[in-house]
């Protein structure tokens, strides 16, 4: 069974900046496009970060620019490292296939707050 694992959450000042990490077990990664998702309180899932198996990324324009995704494949994990972050950067972030397909795992929380 296909299990991910978000880490590397946290409080931060607006401005500062965070590395997520997410280990996917099981066959999920090495051939899958992965991406990064976030939920913000009240407000519905989205897509902010893809990267394909190849490394081709994408990204949704209110974060281009100050977000970067990466993937070691040898690891089975996928990064998504934060800068310049903004208070509407607050949100629970996940990690899944693009598009998803796995079961979601706890996500790990950005709070951008001074």
């Amino acid at each position: 069974q296909v299990q991910l694992v978000e880490s590397g959450g946290g409080l931060v000042q607006p401005g500062g900046s965070l590395r997520l990490s997410c280990a996917a077990s099981g066959s999920i990664f090495s051939l899958d496009a992965m991406g990064w998702y976030r939920q913000a309180p009240g407000k519905e899932r989205e897509l902010v970060a893809s990267i394909t198996s190849i490394g081709s990324t994408i990204y949704t324009d209110s974060v281009k620019g100050r977000f970067t995704i990466a993937r070691d494949n040898a690891k089975d994990t996928v990064y998504l490292q934060m800068n310049s972050l903004k208070p509407e950067d607050t949100a629970v972030y996940y990690c899944n296939t693009v598009p998803y397909r796995a079961n979601w795992g706890q996500g790990t929380l950005v709070t951008v707050s001074s």
